[in-house]
């Protein structure tokens, strides 16, 4: 079952790029093969026409809306298109070819529109299968809660509802009222629960966007809304539908026919993510190939000392508060271990084994979670994970920093900027949590790939500062 939203910037740039490499590439091979005496002059013109071939097909499909996810699912009027696209651009292309400086053979663009129809026959029969498959789970429409009742709701959703979204799921209605002003359902929206409870709520299920269908008069009450808010990883929205503020034109964005002001967005999405998704796998192998020797003389150290498993397994809290199984070499001994952190690590700590307090001190003993982030749970840069008992002053994280899981708005990683700027290790007191949670949040609003790598190439250099690993 699809629990996410598919990415669908990157889903439609993948394509596009494979249908340009596809295009290009057939047309040069063709083009080569049909030349009949490969000059410069002659290899220059193919080269140009064939590039604009494929480039003007992708834009012709791009403006026709076959780029878009629901149209793959009917791969036949796709394919259709798409090939047309690709005809359409050689027939047009045929008189420039002849006034080229060297005259290029029509039956270039025959073979290259045969060579289209074929590919995209393949391709989006392939791309229409798995998007089948992807719809059926709701995979590709964003599921959107509303928070509000009465009017301002009923007004937005009017809206929304006249704006006829495929890519859309109003999933129900968020308020804490119960009354008149409020009712239980608008049309065939229903009422899910208060306001509180949509923050437990979105961490159950996918929420991708959130509404907010409050009077912008209401002041207080959508300054608290916001407040319980801002720390899900979705995007959130004000709806200016009923709205006696007239702002100008520009100030808003639509979704549809219903204006809204931009409140809060979802640090990493569409291309970024999967570009930083790309990267962490991609070094992690490397990684892991390059650290073999180590983590193998590591694992039969910690084998070595003490009986039992060589990784121990904790759960702690992932991407939007979702329970993980974080991987570490065993630094402790196996009867005394901690599997919820209920008891932070301290110097001298009897439950450390002495190879453990090796490992910990230099961080060896995360390299294992290297294989997390190939599992997709953990990034190689982003908040270091917690455990769901760990305590700083004998109070719980959440309990001592407010606005503490805003941090698991991104996937959580091995290294992050708190630790580059010495705040790793135990976190026993209010300011040593307080000074990692105002780091992780300054790295997710600063977040770019440059800012991972800096962070990367930085880390070794932490690693020296072991005054608070224990």
């Amino acid at each position: 079952m699809i629990t996410r939203l598919v990415n669908r910037e990157a889903t439609q740039r993948l394509l596009k790029g494979f249908d340009f490499l596809a295009l290009a590439t057939g047309g040069m091979l063709l083009g080569l093969a049909a030349l009949s005496k490969h000059d410069g002059l002659e290899l220059v013109a193919m080269t140009y026409l064939v590039l604009v071939a494929s480039f003007s097909t992708l834009l012709i499909i791009r403006t026709l809306g076959y780029y878009e996810p629901f149209q793959w699912i009917d791969w036949v009027r796709t394919t259709f298109w798409s090939a047309s696209a690709a005809i359409a651009t050689a027939a047009l292309l045929i008189p420039i070819a002849f006034l080229a400086p060297v005259p290029i053979s029509p039956s270039l663009f025959a073979s290259w529109s045969i060579l289209a129809l074929v590919y995209f026959g393949t391709s989006r029969a392939l791309v229409g299968w798995w998007a089948k498959s992807i719809a059926e789970f709701g995979g590709f429409k964003r599921r959107v809660a509303i928070v509000g009742g009465g009017q301002a709701a009923e007004d937005a959703l009017t809206l929304l509802e006249k704006s006829a979204f495929d890519d859309m799921e109003i999933i129900g209605l968020f308020d804490d009222r119960y009354d008149t002003r409020s009712p239980d359902s608008i049309r065939k929206h229903k009422k899910i629960g208060k306001i509180t409870e949509l923050a437990d709520f979105a961490r159950g299920n996918r929420v991708d966007l959130i509404i907010v269908a409050i009077p912008m008069s209401a002041e207080k009450r959508l300054l608290q809304i916001l407040k319980r808010l801002w720390e899900l990883p979705v995007d959130i929205r004000i709806s200016a539908a009923a709205s006696e503020l007239k702002l100008n034109h520009s100030a808003y964005t639509y979704i549809g026919e219903l204006p809204v002001l931009n409140v809060f967005d979802r640090p990493l999405n569409g291309w970024s993510a999967f570009m930083k998704d790309v990267l962490d796998r991609i070094i992690a192998v490397c990684a892991l190939i390059v650290l073999s020797p180590v983590m193998l003389a590591v694992a039969a150290a910690v084998k070595f000392e003490s009986k039992g498993p060589v990784i121990f397994k904790q759960k702690r809290y992932g991407f939007n508060n979702e329970l993980i199984e974080v991987f570490k070499f065993r630094s402790m001994y196996t009867d005394r271990s901690d599997a919820t952190a209920s008891k932070l690590v301290t110097k001298d700590d009897p439950r450390v084994t002495k190879v453990g307090r090796v490992i910990r001190k230099t961080s060896l003993d995360e390299l294992p979670q290297l294989f997390n982030v190939l599992l997709g749970q953990l990034s190689l840069v982003g908040p270091r994970p917690h455990a769901t008992h760990a305590k700083a002053a004998g109070t719980l994280y959440d309990e001592v920093v407010e606005g503490y899981f805003a941090r698991h708005k991104v996937k959580p990683g091995i290294t992050g900027w708190a630790q580059v700027n010495g705040w790793r290790g135990e976190t026993d007191t209010r300011e040593k949590l307080e000074q990692r949670v105002k780091h992780d949040l300054e790295y997710i609003d600063k977040w770019n790939l440059m800012f991972d790598l800096y962070i990367l190439a930085k880390t070794p250099f932490s690693l020296l500062k072991t005054e608070n690993a224990y």
